[in-house]
């Protein structure tokens, strides 16, 4: 199967590309990127107009499976995926029962192969059942193809436990994901702690209990010599420890949430559910930090923490709802609209986070448009305007902050290996 995109802005931060050119798809490999491709195809696509960028790598979603598909499954995820012009996804291992051991790790990846519409990556618990208490399998699930190690939703509390697991991980060369949250200084909030959460009664979660766990693991790193990787980084003093530590030449990567990039507290004010996320919505000056923070390296990947719920589970009072709500299919038009058409962001920043530097820093295979490469594409449009609609969502999760929001700029096709899995924000489903 031969497939041609003409005449589309080719746009590559991992080779300095950016130029109208065309790209020759050929056995799920990019064959050509050239000027004027006049070789036969089974299919041209159009790209006049638009910008073709490698795939986008999401890794830091929820696919729920296995135990938990009323929430989402590895269908309805990838299909959000899809829509939203991701092409690869990390899936956390906080499901039912907990990514602990290398059968599970099969298991999904197994399931992925077969019905998936992105490529999925699997993290899996560095404690059995994410209790904290003992090493899980890594070495074994590193065998099956684990990207990574975490207890995502969960902090290593004990410091003798996660120092075990940072140097055996380093046989392995895979990173551990930390979420790194204090529980004890966050266990009484629901939000960021700040002059919202006084003003509309709600007990808040301090920015400290961010420092602290982040401190604490790069400390490790050193002292191990492992790759941590810090999740979901909301916090000014979190992104400052880590800037620090990298300046030390401590191996620690970093990654910030789209939500986090572009929504502060102040969305809590109307106590909806969306809303609540850990670590919470901070205020103003904790969102420009972050920001200075991808401008200036110090975080490597722009996420999404795509964490759908049953909608029983969301409609309920703010306290009382799970944290998290699904972003895959909104995170591209969120950036464009709020980062990269108000002068904020350039696109070779976002492009950068979003795809080929995730595929760097957990040596994947895409991120890149090399001829050679494995043909995971996105194109977009700019300048498409349209509304975020949580009904027309493929995620089984239709809870997010952003409904009703006007957005400029949107994935209208997604290649996978070289097919099509969505066009014109319809996902071509499998028959």
């Amino acid at each position: 199967m031969k497939t041609l995109i003409k005449n589309g802005r080719v746009f590559d931060p991992s080779q300095n590309l950016d130029a109208v050119m065309d790209i020759l798809v050929e056995d799920g490999k990019i064959k050509a990127v050239a000027t004027g491709i006049t070789e036969a195809a089974d299919e041209v696509y159009d790209a006049t107009g638009l910008v073709v960028t490698p795939g986008l790598i999401d890794m830091h979603t929820h696919m729920r499976e296995p135990g938990l598909e009323a929430k989402e499954d590895i269908i309805s995820g990838t299909m959000a995926a899809a829509a939203g012009g991701v092409t690869t996804v990390a899936c956390m291992p906080n499901t039912k029962p907990v990514v602990d051991s290398a059968i599970i790790v099969s298991g999904i990846k197994q399931r992925a192969a077969e019905e998936s519409y992105a490529n999925v990556e699997v993290v899996g618990a560095i404690s059995k059942g994410e209790k904290g208490e003992e090493l899980a399998e890594m070495g074994d699930m590193a065998y099956r193809g684990a990207v990574g190690f975490s207890d995502d939703g969960h902090y290593v509390k004990s410091s003798r436990l996660f120092m075990l697991a940072a140097k055996y991980i380093t046989a392995f060369d895979k990173p551990l994901m930390l979420h790194a949250i204090d529980p004890e200084l966050a266990a009484e909030g629901y939000m960021h702690e700040g002059a919202v959460s006084a003003r509309i009664g709600v007990p808040g979660v301090p920015s400290i209990s961010e420092d602290i766990a982040v401190a604490r693991d790069c400390i490790i790193a050193e002292y191990a010599g492992a790759h941590v990787h810090i999740c979901h980084v909301a916090s000014k003093g979190a992104i400052d420890i880590i800037r620090q530590a990298k300046k030390k030449g401590i191996n620690v990567t970093s990654e910030v949430t789209v939500h986090h990039l572009t929504l502060t507290d102040e969305a809590c004010s109307n106590y909806s559910s969306a809303t609540r996320v850990s670590p919470p919505l901070r205020s103003w000056d904790h969102v420009q930090a972050m920001r200075e923070a991808v401008l200036d390296g110090t975080v490597d990947c722009i996420v999404t923490d795509h964490a759908p719920h049953a909608p029983e589970e969301k409609d309920v009072e703010f306290r009382y709802a799970p944290c998290g709500f699904c972003g895959l299919e909104t995170s591209l038009g969120v950036m464009l609209t709020d980062l990269y058409h108000t002068g904020i962001f350039d696109l070779k920043t976002i492009i950068s986070k979003m795809s080929c530097e995730p595929a760097k820093v957990f040596h994947l295979p895409g991120g890149t448009l090399k001829e050679g490469s494995v043909a995971d594409i996105t194109i977009m449009d700019l300048n498409k305007e349209w509304t975020v609609d949580s009904s027309k969502f493929y995620t089984r999760g239709k809870f997010t902050p952003y409904e009703g929001k006007a957005c400029k700029g949107k994935a209208v096709a997604t290649m996978l290996h070289g097919n099509f899995v969505m066009r014109d924000g319809v996902v071509c489903t499998k028959k």
